[in-house]
């Protein structure tokens, strides 16, 4: 009897497994611009609300507090309920979050709707890796993650054209009028062109499993199954993350963990503080913007070259390399002067090798964990990872509130990609269905 994830491993990919991959790019992209539509119009909330830098790395934080929440929950909950109910549910949230926080009259009322924004971003991240694994074939799963991962920063990319020039006509909140109706739009076409995962089909077996899996096999040109494979794993099927963190696993999830929370930390550093840094130096908001719009650029690059590189070097030691190398390049955007070519040259270098490593423990991610927990432990990693990302903000907009010059603060910020690369050193990386 053949397996019909046997179909889609071992097969050339079809148009729909394409489309799926292409939409998850989409989404991905989406989320990059719903996360960074913060910092594009930090400059101008601070200078109408009159906030502090301390108080601004707070609100920058807020959508990653979010995440978190997020990331543990409703991960877990694509494990129960399936791929593609989390993620049109998650779609939703974050809609609702952004079009409601243009309503804010104050840091406080937009810290939350950028938390239930954050909550809905944080689930979709959780399952997008699990969609990508299960959708692509086994020798096209890397690139595929690759793509996949660099539609952040291309969201923050072509979201930032945008925003610069939405910022130059009027006020902050269309940025977030944007990311409302563009997440809004990807609702229905998510709905429309992605089937359930027929991996999970097959390992959860739901009521009516066999017809959706034919179903789903039909729209990618492969062969109809009679019966579906015995679940032999039952109890395994249903572990808790509390049994998961305690199985064998847990040095991996341990690893994992810490590297992407440090990795993060170092990242979100770029992203989130780049404009504000800028602005500071007495560049136009709009001007501010374009230098993430750059770093952006680097990024996505960044992780389309780690895709094609993945087929070269073995995965683990390139995305070391890749991580020092950011660290290295975090640090050196610190010694930045007021010139904008180059702040924008140097914000798209760190960039270019963050989304790398950002890329690299996706990929890492994606062969770490099997089908029945893929999700619960990609959202346990993502989202307790994130915590660098929440972390990020803060510690800079306290060391700059401290007295910390811009070369300190970047070296501090750039130590996070430097830990996080020794310990990938210890992980040991074992491929599983």
């Amino acid at each position: 009897m053949k397996d019909p994830r046997d179909y889609i491993n071992e097969g050339k990919m079809s148009r729909l497994q394409v489309t799926v991959v292409f939409l998850t790019v989409l989404l991905n992209a989406i989320d990059g611009l719903d996360v960074l539509s913060i910092s594009f119009a930090a400059p101008v909330i601070a200078k109408e609300w009159g906030t502090t830098r301390a108080a601004l790395g707070i609100v920058m934080s807020m959508e990653l507090v979010g995440m978190i929440v997020g990331s543990f929950f409703l991960g877990g909950m694509a494990d129960k309920v399936g791929r593609r109910p989390t993620l049109l549910g998650c779609l939703a949230i974050s809609a609702a979050g952004m079009a409601l926080a243009t309503t804010s009259v104050n840091a406080i009322q937009l810290s939350i709707w950028r938390v239930i924004v954050g909550i809905g971003i944080g689930g979709i991240l959780a399952s997008l890796n699990a969609v990508v694994a299960e959708f692509s074939s086994a020798k096209r799963r890397g690139m595929c993650i690759s793509l996949m991962v660099i539609g952040y920063p291309l969201g923050g990319t072509f979201g930032g054209m945008i925003a610069a020039n939405l910022l130059g006509i009027y006020s902050w909140r269309s940025v977030f009028y944007l990311g409302a109706a563009l997440t809004g739009i990807l609702i229905p076409a998510l709905y429309i062109f992605m089937p359930e995962s027929v991996h999970w089909l097959t390992k959860k077996q739901p009521a009516g499993a066999l017809a959706k899996v034919n179903a789903a096999l039909s729209r990618m040109k492969f062969p109809k199954v009679d019966a579906l494979p015995s679940v032999v794993d039952g109890p395994q099927a249903k572990k808790s993350l509390k049994q998961l963190i305690t199985s064998p696993l847990a040095g991996t999830i341990i690893l994992l963990t810490a590297s992407y929370f440090l990795h993060m930390t170092t990242y979100y550093f770029i992203i989130k503080w780049s404009p504000k840094i800028v602005a500071d130096m007495g560049f136009a908001p709009s001007l501010a913007g374009q230098v993430l719009v750059w770093a952006s650029m680097g990024g996505a690059v960044g992780g389309a070259l780690f895709g094609w590189l993945t087929t070269k070097i073995e995965l683990r030691k390139l995305t070391v390399v890749i991580m020092v190398l950011t660290a290295v390049f975090v640090g050196v955007f610190g010694r930045a002067t007021a010139d904008l070519s180059q702040i924008k040259l140097l914000a798209a270098m760190a960039c270019f090798f963050g989304n790398a490593g950002i890329s690299g423990l996706y990929s890492i991610l994606a062969v770490s964990f099997p089908t029945h927990v893929r999700a619960t432990g990609t959202g346990f990693v993502i989202g307790t990872g994130r915590g660098g990302a929440v972390l990020s903000p803060i510690l800079a907009g306290f060391l700059f509130q401290a007295g910390a010059g811009l070369p300190t603060v970047a070296i501090v910020m750039g130590l996070g990609s430097l830990l996080g690369g020794v310990a990938l050193i210890f992980l040991k990386l074992r491929r599983v269905d």
